[in-house]
């Protein structure tokens, strides 16, 4: 689904970006809820980015990617963490692209999303690749989720990329909870893949592809 929001583009940065679990549904400017194999996923797009909540059975999960005031958690680069009976794994990454590249890159990551029936686009008026663009599929008892941030002013698209499985509590699993977090990402961080390779991953996502 694309749709233009009713909002003027504001003039922030990739490295404005900052990372949270838990946080409550926050004003969204566009929403799209799924029902995927029993698993409630509902994509927002908020005014500053995006926000995924996830209800499993009676485990629920909340990811916020945005710009959050007072937030000491900026985008880390990776992150495993245990949420009660939920094993939650992100990734980003931040690339830059060429003035001449990004339109087309831009528009190509829209037209992927708007035509897939788990995707949410998302474009400001006048600002045709200032986007957010969110994508959701179920496979193998997990959900999985990607989303693409487009930032015109610096011709950069950052890359996120989620999955989240059950635990269920008679998997013999032993240990605590687990909370790794591997760096910030920056405009130096490794790219995200090229257009065809995202394209590819993506579109695979509606046919069953594993993450």
């Amino acid at each position: 689904m694309l749709t233009t929001i009713d909002t003027t583009y504001t003039d922030t940065r990739a490295a404005d970006l900052a990372w949270e679990l838990g946080r409550e549904p926050q004003p969204s400017l566009a929403t799209l809820d799924l029902e995927l194999d029993g698993d409630h996923v509902q994509l927002r797009v908020l005014g500053a980015s995006h926000q995924v909540l996830l209800r499993s059975g009676e485990a629920t999960c909340s990811e916020t990617v945005a710009c959050l005031p007072g937030s000491r958690t900026p985008l880390p680069m990776g992150v495993s963490k245990r949420i009660g009976d939920l094993d939650y794994e992100f990734a980003a990454r931040v690339e830059t692209l060429s003035p001449g590249s990004f339109g087309g890159r831009a528009q190509e990551l829209l037209a992927l999303v708007a035509d897939h029936p788990h995707g949410l686009a998302a474009t400001f008026p006048g600002a045709p690749d200032a986007f957010t663009a969110l994508l959701a599929h179920r496979h193998d008892g997990q959900v999985h989720w990607r989303t693409w941030h487009s930032y015109p002013q610096e011709c950069r698209l950052v890359s996120t990329r989620t999955r989240v499985a059950v635990r269920r509590r008679d998997d013999g699993s032993c240990g605590g909870p687990t909370d790794r977090a591997a760096g910030r990402s920056t405009g130096d961080a490794e790219p995200v893949d090229r257009a065809r390779t995202v394209v590819a991953h993506a579109g695979a996502a509606g046919r069953g592809a594993s993450y």
